[in-house]
């Protein structure tokens, strides 16, 4: 690897990093993608949809097609890292790595573009907005026909679970489909002291809470891989008035599909149950997130190949499907792919955090490990002229 990679990948990295932008509304963060893109020779560069950017790389002769994701949206956190390159934004933080999986997908377009006179067939290099919030950019992207002709896709994504060095390969089924649900439930307010004389949304509510818990524990098959989880409890105003409105939200989050079509019914039928008992009327908004990320078997072990040799037979490491969402599977549903971790973790610096968390970071060294494999990837399933 050339000696500007580091320096430049952490360069863009930091950049992305203190000037973060919620998703759907990755602007200022397109426009900057957009004009370094313009800075590599050999690249044409587009806007498929108002906040994304796509750079082809067309080679000398015809062969196949392979696109290489990254995310560039950040979530509404407010990062607690002291930073020199902290959030300038006020409430926004990338706390998922995207800063990073755009720096290096920056840094892999600009070697692949120098090699450009030596590849047969194209790959696209997709700079994809809003994966954090559904219906998410990768659907959008596909709808553009970002997807249209290519035979595999490849991503990757910084973990902070793994230590960095080490490459996670997952086989088949690797992240979940992430359904989103709000239950509203309308009771009858009135004044705390006499509850005789109202109907409590908020009791209600805590008994569909407990409830809903049967839908994984009695009401399927302890086999299924299947979380539900109320994450938000809204109601009242006051300590001496019992409201007449709560409302509930929360994910439900599964692999088969099957299932995935039998929750939504078990849920009404929970949340009406309860409601009903207690004279109380309700409504469910029930939407249906990302497919989940089911990793094609052969590009699989081509990438778990290129990993190898890369890294080494012990840096690479078999993971197992884990419970969150990618919108990555919107890719797969149009072209075999698999997607990848890229271990990023050091307690040695304090890089001991969750994703999503206000002080999440991930070891800069990941950086050049995720763009490596990129060209790697890229050596592998496409053929080069010597």
């Amino acid at each position: 690897m050339p000696d500007w990679i580091k320096e430049r990948v952490v360069a863009w990295r930091r950049h992305l990093h203190r000037h973060p932008e919620l998703s759907f509304q990755e602007s200022e963060t397109a426009r900057y993608v957009e004009k370094t893109l313009h800075g590599f020779e050999g690249l044409i560069v587009s806007r498929p949809t108002p906040t994304s950017v796509m750079a082809r790389l067309i080679g000398s002769r015809p062969g196949k097609t392979l696109a290489l994701r990254a995310d560039i949206d950040a979530l509404p956190i407010a990062e607690e890292n002291d930073f020199e390159f902290a959030s300038a934004n006020p409430g926004v933080m990338h706390a998922c790595g995207h800063d990073g999986h755009t720096a290096m997908l920056l840094a892999t377009a600009r070697l692949l573009a120098e090699r450009k006179e030596r590849l047969h067939g194209e790959i696209r290099f997709l700079f994809q907005h809003a994966e954090e919030l559904p219906p998410g950019g990768a659907k959008e992207l596909v709808e553009a026909g970002v997807m249209d002709g290519v035979d595999w896709v490849f991503g990757e994504h910084l973990s902070s679970k793994l230590p960095v060095g080490q490459i996670g390969v997952a086989y088949g089924e690797m992240a979940a489909s992430p359904d989103n649900f709000t239950i509203t439930v309308k009771g009858y307010g009135g004044h705390a002291g006499f509850p005789h004389r109202a109907v409590d949304p908020i009791s209600i509510g805590a008994q569909i809470v407990s409830n809903l818990q049967h839908i994984v524990s009695r009401n399927t098959d302890p086999l299924e891989r299947l979380v539900v989880s109320v994450t938000q409890f809204t109601s009242g105003a006051s300590h001496n008035v019992i409201p007449d409105k709560a409302v509930l939200k929360g994910t439900v989050r599964s692999f088969g599909a099957t299932v995935r079509e039998e929750v939504p019914a078990l849920m009404r039928r929970i949340v009406q149950g309860v409601a009903v008992a207690h004279g109380a009327e309700f409504e469910l908004d029930y939407v249906l997130g990302y497919h989940p990320v089911v990793n094609d078997e052969e590009v699989t072990r081509i990438v778990e190949q290129a990993a190898v040799e890369l890294a080494g037979p012990a840096a690479v490491v078999r993971t197992p499907p884990g419970m969150s969402g990618e919108d990555f599977s919107a890719y797969q549903q149009k072209s075999p792919g698999t997607f990848v971790n890229i271990g990023a973790g050091n307690p040695d610096k304090g890089i001991v955090y969750p994703h999503h968390h206000p002080r999440f970071t991930f070891d800069e060294d990941a950086l050049v490990t995720g763009v490596q494999l990129f060209v790697k990837v890229a050596d592998k399933l496409l053929h080069w002229d010597e």
